[in-house]
């Protein structure tokens, strides 16, 4: 037979609620009464009954999340850091990707609400807020993560994306470079902020913004930005005068466009410097070390994790929550043409 909680709690002489709170990590219980009790879970194998468990407290003990792309590194790294700080608390965490697709988007949001998931956490791949109200209508609790929209008074946790444009552009300007030219996005609020964010930093420092010098993407999903990056590139490499400096929207985009410059016979960033932004863990160890902006993808995953674990328990009664995680220039080779002053 499966060993039942109240079988742990006769032999160790406690209470079912005091087993209970151990398993739920309590602050009540004792650093004492906790080891003793997860100690005989582990030597009798005990696995918890979720079926029961979601009766009596009227939770799944679940989130969902929703991101447009499981092969990029932003997303990855989110989704790893709400993992780790909703498992300490008791939760698992459901994955699924739209693969920048709205209508599957919507499809894997209706498969976790048959799923009664807790909270439902989205990178939306969506133009417009109205599958939104979906979420809404059966009183799931949802957050938005990396993107918004400016008509859906939501919960949102995510970088400043005005400002991640407005730091590159501005770093590469103040790199030396006179002709800086854009690669866009999909028409989403974060590929739209830097864009913004690009056009100001431009303006505020007396220099034109040109058509010609705007690239867009399109549609093209993260995780395809290297060929997009490359095929925008050579682009801009063809307009005369030649760019001096690209700022990409994301740093997959940036690793095409790094790789169309050197194939061009071209020096980075004697030639042209490079930034992109969300900082991937590897652009260290590229042929030319990636400058990017740093978004924060620990900071938001966690900050994420925190307000959905407040949403679960009940604690958020207010009107929604907006948190904004401050961006910060990651400068390397890329673009560095100045060299840095000694400390």
């Amino acid at each position: 037979m499966a060993i039942r909680l109240i079988d742990i709690a006769n032999e160790l002489g406690l209470s079912v609620v005091t087993v209970s709170k151990v398993l739920r990590n309590h602050p009540d219980i004792g650093a004492e009464t906790r080891k003793r009790v997860l100690r005989r879970m582990r030597e009798l194998n005990y696995q918890p009954n979720l079926a029961a468990r979601s009766l009596v407290s009227g939770r799944t003990w679940t989130f969902g999340i929703v991101v447009p792309d499981l092969l990029h590194p932003f997303f990855a790294e989110v989704s790893k850091s709400i993992s780790a700080i909703a498992r300490k608390q008791g939760y698992s965490l459901l994955i699924s990707s739209s693969d920048e697709d709205p209508d599957l988007e919507a499809e894997e949001i209706k498969q976790l609400l048959a799923r009664r998931v807790d909270v439902i956490i989205v990178a939306s791949a969506q133009t417009s807020a109205d599958r939104f109200r979906l979420i809404e209508e059966q009183k799931t609790p949802y957050i938005l993560i990396d993107r918004r929209f400016k008509d859906l008074d939501a919960n949102f946790v995510g970088v400043d994306d005005e400002a991640v444009g407005r730091l590159a552009t501005s770093h590469l300007i103040e790199q030396g470079c006179r002709s800086v030219a854009h690669i866009r996005g999909p028409e989403v609020s974060t590929a739209m902020g830097r864009f913004n964010g690009y056009k100001q930093a431009l303006q505020s420092h007396g220099l034109p913004v040109l058509p010609s010098h705007i690239v867009s993407l399109g549609a093209s999903g993260d995780h395809r930005g290297v060929k997009g990056g490359y095929a925008a590139a050579m682009k801009l490499l063809a307009v005369k005068p030649r760019p001096d400096g690209i700022f990409c929207f994301n740093d997959p985009t940036a690793l095409g466009v790094m790789r169309a410059i050197l194939d061009a016979g071209l020096r980075i960033p004697e030639d042209v410097a490079v930034i992109g932004s969300g900082n991937l863990s590897y652009s260290d160890f590229l042929r030319v070390p990636l400058s990017s902006v740093d978004q924060g993808s620990a900071s938001i995953g966690k900050s994420a994790a925190d307000l959905a674990l407040s949403l679960a328990q009940g604690k958020v009664k207010s009107k929604p929550k907006i948190e904004l995680i401050s961006p910060r220039v990651v400068v390397r080779a890329s673009s560095q043409r100045i060299p840095a002053p000694a400390d």
